[in-house]
């Protein structure tokens, strides 16, 4: 095992920048190239039908059969013309990955040949089997059918010559399946109650709309040495490992120059992602070693989603074209940062009128405040369920550990809004102003007049107002963005039902609409001032104080998973129509049983590991030490051999001790993973893999790190830290 991890280390610091083939054109000429866009439409579909079907995706219209006909015939033939031979239903579904099934585009002529054939049937919808996913119990094994059918506001895209037409997947009797289904009725939902309240200050508002710019985090490792480390295969993390003496405590590796391997990695991502039109705008080096980011052009909420789990795919396999592999775990590495995915969520109208954004008139102020005042409401009624759509097995290992914000939702807001909702809560003022972004100057004449933000950052905080949107920070990096967005699409949108519903009866009652707003707003700042924090959630006694405001503090992933099936959950969910009460508790079982079966993989692999490669490699090393006190012994005699061997003999011993606690801590935790998997209730072998289980992993870690900085480095079994985190 030494030996291959050598020429593992070997082989990877002799890697070099593989060539990129650069589009000769820019950008611009080859963007979307890949995607059946509007620019495609138009080119291949007839006039009518691109008219109708462009009204349609505009409008939220329903498209005839005979529309989908013609909308087919013209897809196939552009996917044909760019090399297609498949095409696929392209959903996802409870994995937080995405799934596909490839039909070739033929069918029997009657004649012993086939011909080429795509009709509006099968763009329309599929048949994939539906109890080989996960569904909570929604279907059993022998009910198999399920359906996924055509989403015509994500546009089709190709890869690996396959068309690939974006879907929603549900059961045979209705049930969703996935996460693009409730979150498009999430996405609904909040536009409808949106833009009851946009009317309120504009009434040509049509339609309100969401918008996403999410953060996508990751590492890469060298494959040689990923290949050589069978926990990171498995489970996606390391599961031992001493930290290095040089991590990221010079923070030298944050926004410093890109490394050449990594930086043609790069170039190549960015053109593949600009092919599939996903609009890739910004790269860089994050905190901790080998550590990475991208991020896009926000774009509409729906869309951007489909665009980042693609992304997901697309740079697995970019990645190992350059001898990569790349780690969208959430804490790969102990002791270094871990990756999020934070989520830029904002609203605008169809008008273009951001509503998370001051405006130059009092009423465009008003509007601000009262959409900001009502996230807010929202966020504070439902903060547990926010915090249980983002933990998981992984995100657990990353949330509260002074990297990433802490596992209780909280909102900063600035100094600026937040002494204007103080304003508005203590006086009796209806006047609302906002100070524009300040100027600086430091007075030197090469340096232009700056302009100054509002608003500090608060990277402390897991939901942060940053100027005209909300930064969700506590999104897990291997996450699909929609399980956090559908709660709080919801939550929203639910909480502006009740908001106008409110403002309504009291104009009903003769009272001017500004004031009824105002006082609803007012009462909103007073109930929700609970989940308003601008300081450093990353104390000790930010604990303590949430505690008192009456804020979730549940730090066990399986327990918060709970807060999906409380009363007010469920109701708020079925008033906007995004989940019935029997789609929650299957999710809530899928939820329970993913997480067991991960810990379940990752204490099989730390067992393996434990036993049958650290075990031997200190058995060795120790039987070498054993060997030289010998020899000492009969080279030297009395108490010169003693004073000579004393230092080898008490390395032994802690070998040995730490050898034993190894050995002790795997039978217990294997006794512990019998009795959890006995269990049959989901949510109780959840929480004793948690109580159980995941504490006897943390003591059989503590062993196997003392003895990598005890064993010789030339018998330690697996690439270290100082190997896998810098790239040669």
């Amino acid at each position: 095992m030494s030996d291959l991890r050598f020429k593992s280390v070997e082989e990877a610091s002799s890697r070099k920048p593989i060539k990129v083939n650069i589009p000769a054109e820019r950008v611009d000429k080859y963007y979307g190239s890949k995607v059946f866009n509007r620019q495609k439409m138009f080119e291949y579909l007839p006039k009518d039908t691109y008219e109708i079907l462009v009204d349609a995706i505009d409008n939220k219209k329903p498209l005839s059969r005979e529309v989908a006909d013609s909308v087919a015939d013209g897809m196939k033939r552009w996917a044909i013309d760019c090399g297609a031979r498949h095409y696929t239903h392209w959903f996802h579904p409870l994995t937080d990955g995405t799934a596909e099934k490839h039909d070739a585009f033929i069918d029997h002529d009657g004649k012993g040949g086939v011909v080429e054939e795509f009709s509006g049937k099968l763009l329309v919808q599929q048949e994939p089997d539906a109890s080989s996913f996960p569904n909570g119990g929604i279907r059993n094994t022998f009910e198999a059918r399920g359906y996924s059918a055509w989403d015509i506001s994500s546009p089709a895209f190709i890869t690996d010559e396959t068309l690939c037409i974006p879907t929603i997947f549900i059961s045979y009797t209705g049930e969703s399946l996935d996460y693009k289904t409730p979150l498009l009725k999430s996405l609904n939902a909040v536009d409808k109650a949106a833009t009851k309240v946009a009317q309120f200050f504009d009434p040509e508002v049509k339609h309100v709309t969401c918008n996403l710019g999410w953060e996508q985090e990751y590492f890469l490792v060298d494959e040689a040495l990923y290949a050589a480390r069978p926990d990171l295969v498995m489970t996606g993390r390391t599961l031992m490992g001493h930290e290095s003496a040089k991590n990221q405590q010079l923070e030298d590796h944050y926004f410093g120059a890109i490394p050449s391997r990594v930086e043609a990695f790069m170039l190549d991502l960015e053109i593949e992602c600009h092919k599939l039109g996903i609009p890739a705008k910004t790269r860089h080096n994050e905190v901790a070693p080998n550590q990475f980011e991208l991020a896009p052009i926000y774009e509409e909420c729906n869309l951007a989603n489909d665009h980042n789990l693609l992304l997901m795919s697309l740079i697995a396999e970019v990645a190992r074209r350059h001898n990569f592999r790349v780690l969208l775990h959430e804490k790969p590495f102990a002791g270094i940062n871990g990756s999020g995915k934070h989520n830029n969520w904002s609203l605008g109208t169809d008008k273009g009128v951001l509503l998370f954004a001051p405006g130059k008139t009092p009423d465009q102020n008003l509007q601000f405040i009262t959409f900001v005042v009502n996230v807010m409401a929202a966020v504070h009624k439902h903060n547990a369920l926010m915090k249980a759509t983002i933990i998981s097995a992984t995100n657990q290992h990353r949330l509260g550990a002074n990297e990433a914000p802490p596992a209780i939702i909280s909102m900063f807001l600035g100094t600026q809004l937040s002494n204007i909702l103080r304003q508005l809560e203590e006086t009796d003022t209806e006047t609302i102003e906002f100070e524009g972004k300040g100027k600086y100057s430091l007075e030197l004449s090469q340096i232009p007049e700056l302009s100054i933000d509002n608003t500090d950052r608060n990277r402390t905080s897991p939901f942060a107002f940053t100027g005209n949107r909300f930064e969700y920070r506590a999104v897990g990096s291997s996450a699909n963005c929609a399980a956090a967005l559908i709660a709080l699409n919801s939550a929203v949108a639910d909480q502006l039902n009740i908001f106008t519903d409110k403002v309504n009866e009291q104009i009903s009652k003769g009272v001017d609409k500004k004031k009824a707003i105002l006082t609803e707003v007012k009462k909103l700042i007073t109930q929700s001032k609970a989940i308003h924090f601008d300081g450093n959630g990353y104390s000790d006694e930010w604990k303590i104080e949430a505690k008192q405001r009456g804020l979730d503090v549940e730090n066990s992933a399986p327990l918060m998973y709970d807060a999906y099936q409380r009363p007010e959950t469920v109701e708020m969910f079925a008033r906007t129509g995004v989940y019935t009460k029997k789609e929650l508790e299957a999710r809530n079982e899928v939820k329970w049983e993913m997480y067991t079966k991960k810990i379940q993989i990752e204490s099989r692999v730390l067992g393996d590991l434990a036993i049958n490669h650290i075990i031997p490699a200190a058995t060795r090393y120790q039987s070498l030490l054993l060997d030289n006190v010998f020899k000492i012994k009969q080279l030297f005699k009395g108490e010169k051999a003693d004073t000579i061997a004393r230092q080898d003999m008490a390395s032994i011993e802690h070998i040995a001790d730490h050898m034993a606690s190894i050995r002790a801590n795997v039978d217990l935790m294997l006794d512990a993973r019998k009795k959890a998997n006995k269990l049959d209730n989901q949510r109780e072998k959840a929480i004793a893999y948690h109580d159980n289980v995941l504490p006897l992993m943390e003591k059989i870690r503590y062993s196997i790190d003392k003895l990598e900085l005890m064993v010789d480095n030339e018998i330690w079994p697996l690439p270290k830290y100082r190997e896998l985190l810098f790239i040669r």
